[in-house]
């Protein structure tokens, strides 16, 4: 069950990584948890063969980004992709100023999604819309800001720091010994932002950065965007598409966002027939058979157990 964690390119799509990850596998058994925009960068995490059948478990996860925020100059699409469609001066911007604009964000519970994105209304995808210039306000969705930080600030991208590593927290962070990322054309020179997010699924930091432009009476947007992690998988441990067929899968128990219980033997052949176990646990659970293998997600509500998902002996 090989779940491969890959570095996203920029000016690809995920849809592309999963074509030539399907090319260079050999199947066409691939998906992804977790969609990342062309001009995004950073951790993809491909599933394979009966991995595919982890992503509704792992596509709700939480997110970590480190953020580009360009103000000044704002875009349809809400990122570097341009055109700009309204300017301002965005020269008196301070860092007090930005920080002070924070906070409310991480009382909101809903999040407007950007017009060009794969939200469907009447069964069209947004992006289609308006890519015909069809005008369209889309409703507001589910979405959580977790953490939100200002790591820097400066009147042009190219005087933030561009290397980055991840810390002894596990957040990335500027390093000088770090690496650097593949960032997009910026469209001027603008005062720029650069943020650590965390954020719940479903939430567009295109759209986040719309909002903290709009809260600071300024155009903005998402001149670039690294995720640095998705759920457990960390951006160190993805690898680069060329690696991808020597590169070391990772475990489901390393990647599934719950605790793990070991059955025995007996119990996960049960398991594995889809006979509910007695072993006791809160919430959701990651079933192991005594080999390490995965048998089940499972959940158990007011003490009785409820199996998510098995898996055949072999699949885990």
């Amino acid at each position: 069950m090989p779940i491969l964690p890959v570095d996203k390119p920029l000016g690809v799509t995920s849809h592309d990584v999963v074509a030539e990850a399907r090319r260079r596998l050999g199947t066409r058994r691939v998906g992804h948890a977790g969609t990342l925009d062309p001009l995004a960068t950073g951790v993809l995490v491909l599933l394979t063969e009966e991995a595919t059948k982890l992503s509704p478990f792992l596509t709700a996860s939480d997110k970590d980004y480190l953020a580009w925020i360009a103000f000044g100059a704002a875009t349809p699409t809400l990122d570097a992709e341009g055109p700009v469609v309204a300017e301002a001066d965005a020269s008196d911007l301070t860092s007090d100023r930005l920080e002070a604009a924070l906070p409310p964000f991480l009382a909101m519970r809903e999040q407007r999604p950007p017009a060009f994105s794969a939200v469907k209304q009447g069964g069209v995808r947004s992006y289609q819309r308006a890519r015909r210039g069809e005008a369209q306000e889309l409703a507001p969705r589910p979405a959580g800001y977790l953490e939100l930080e200002l790591l820097a600030l400066a009147p042009d991208r190219g005087e933030l720091p561009s290397r980055f590593a991840p810390a002894a927290d596990g957040t990335w962070r500027a390093s000088a010994d770090g690496r650097a990322f593949d960032l997009p054309e910026p469209l001027g020179t603008l005062p720029t932002a650069l943020l650590r997010l965390r954020v719940r699924a479903g939430t567009y930091v295109r759209a986040f950065a719309r909002d903290l432009g709009e809260a600071l009476g300024l155009p903005a947007h998402l001149a670039a965007l690294v995720r640095t992690r998705a759920g457990r998988v960390d951006l160190a441990r993805a690898s680069s598409l060329d690696a991808l067929v020597t590169a070391a899968p990772l475990a489901p128990a390393d990647v599934l966002p719950y605790p793990t219980r070991t059955l025995d033997a007996d119990t996960a052949r049960r398991v594995r027939l889809g006979q509910r176990p007695s072993t006791s646990f809160q919430g959701r659970a990651t079933l192991l058979d005594p080999d390490g293998e995965l048998v089940a997600v499972a959940e158990e509500v007011d003490g009785r157990v409820r199996l998510l998902r098995v898996w055949a002996a072999g699949d885990g």
